[in-house]
């Protein structure tokens, strides 16, 4: 017998819903109230946020747009304006920067706008891969010139890094996310011999782990299904030089066949039984204590061995706060010229709060809220406190404002009564027992009159790990 039973309002509804979740656009509605009706899951993924985020809040405290003239949305649903395949770069508040390419358009029913609609497709990842495919066509854009900074921290090690210029010897860059060490990598690169050569930079953390092999070391017809003739990122910095970023997010396996690569200066392309010679300087990055990697088994310690023959150590920002003003100058001027605007500097209370912060993210973190402000900023020539993106009010834990006598404060916070081992006023945790560490060699080297030796032996450890930390906190025999 045939079923005639209609589907329910509430049946279709749970349709709709499920059709919505399952398309690859992102799909957002808002009403005349500027509210959030529908908010699918793939624009979710996009903007890495939930549902909960908007609850009674309105699309202008969500995205960081210049002004409110940016948001599309805003423009189809006040002026029924409708955008076709536009792409658009804007800010979550929690700081994450989306690039889409939009369809907008106004909702109307009976001839009234009622809401406004926004397709979009996500192209941030494409986005970086053209940015960072910058570097593999050979071309560096960074010299020594090219740091900004007048400390003596970062003087010191500008220094040990022009020495490796002089030689094609495999150098490793250590140092924190964010911590600029591929302006490093270039300017090595650039004041070497291998200068004219090619420069090409890849980001092993962002290879697929089941094509990795065939992207450094090339591939030939038949090797697998779909396999073509390609030479990989080791053939292509031929005479010039191939940095690979984050070493220590490489599989094991083959972080012993890069070993044998470097050491023999031959590479065999995947599917392939002929050795091809290769003149290439390794240039390897590293984002945690190498002695961290190699003892939780993501660094081979003959691959260390190997690249660290000469190690340059990029202090983090915290370390080189005096260098704070030098980068938020370059970076306004930077942001100046971008948005076509003309901010001429930043207010004092503004310079001392970023003083008092700790910077995780570094150099990369203070660019990144430098651009935030100035996108807030409308024909304003000081940067201030009201600025500052939304999600670094909330790091700092200053949603509303700053406490004055924290701002004005110069030098030092005072602290009651401290213990022993407290963390002082905007330290973390790592930062503190680094701190420890450092106050324990020492004294221990100083025991010893500086034999590293019998220092390393009290402490437990090989005279190459002393040896490393020695040199990471920057401790010379006196």
């Amino acid at each position: 017998m045939e079923n005639t039973q209609q589907l329910t309002d509430h049946q279709i509804f749970f349709i709709h819903q499920l059709l919505l979740n399952y398309v690859e656009h992102g799909i957002r509605v808002i009403d005349l109230n500027e509210q959030q009706i529908i908010y699918n899951e793939k624009m979710k993924s996009i903007e890495s946020m939930k549902a909960e985020d908007f609850s009674d809040k309105k699309i202008m405290d969500m995205f960081q747009f210049q002004d409110a003239r940016d948001s599309r949305l805003l423009q189809a649903i006040q002026q029924g304006k409708t955008i076709n395949n536009k792409k658009q770069t804007y800010f979550t508040y929690k700081g994450e920067k989306v690039t889409t390419v939009n369809h907008i358009f106004p909702i109307r029913y009976n001839n009234k706008i009622i809401a406004a609609a926004e397709i979009a497709k996500d192209v941030t990842q494409l986005e970086r891969l053209i940015h960072d495919n910058l570097n593999r066509q050979g071309n560096t854009r960074f010299t020594f010139e090219s740091i900004i900074g007048s400390s003596k921290e970062l003087k010191d090690i500008i220094e040990n890094a022009k020495r490796a210029t002089r030689t094609s010897s495999s150098v490793l860059i250590v140092g924190e996310t964010g911590t600029g060490k591929e302006l490093f990598a270039q300017s090595i690169h650039t004041g070497s011999a291998r200068g004219n050569g090619p420069y090409i930079s890849q980001n092993c953390a962002a290879l697929p782990e089941t094509l990795i092999e065939g992207i450094l070391f090339g591939t030939v017809k038949g090797a697998f299904t779909g396999a073509i003739e390609r030479p990989g990122l080791f053939e292509k910095a031929e005479g010039g030089t191939l940095m690979l970023d984050e070493v220590n997010s490489l599989p094991m396996s083959l972080q012993a066949k890069m070993l044998r690569a470097i050491q023999e200066k031959k590479v065999t392309r995947l599917g392939d039984h002929k050795e091809r010679s290769i003149d290439v300087r390794i240039l390897a990055t590293i984002n945690e204590d190498p002695i961290d990697a190699i003892s939780n088994d993501r660094l081979r310690k003959d691959l260390y061995y190997r690249l660290s023959v000469v190690t340059v150590f990029v202090p983090p920002l915290r370390d080189r706060k005096s260098d704070i003003s030098l980068l938020v100058s370059s970076f306004i001027r930077k942001y100046n010229q971008l948005f076509q605007m003309n901010v001429e500097g930043i207010s004092q209370k503004t310079l001392a709060l970023f003083h008092e912060y700790h910077w995780p993210g570094n150099v990369r973190e203070l660019e990144h809220v430098i651009e935030g402000a100035m996108n807030f900023m409308v024909g304003e020539n000081e940067l201030t406190v009201s600025h500052l993106p939304p999600h670094f009010k909330i790091k700092t834990g200053n949603k509303n404002d700053f406490k004055k006598d924290q701002i004005e404060q110069q030098g030092e916070p005072v602290h009651e009564q401290p213990g022993e081992h407290s963390l002082e006023h905007g330290e973390s945790l790592n930062e503190h027992l680094n701190k420890l560490e450092k106050e324990i060699i020492i004294s221990t080297l100083e025991k010893y009159h500086y034999n590293v030796n019998r220092g390393a032996k009290a402490l437990g450890m090989s005279r190459q790990s002393l040896q490393y930390r020695m040199e990471k906190f920057h401790i010379q025999r006196p």
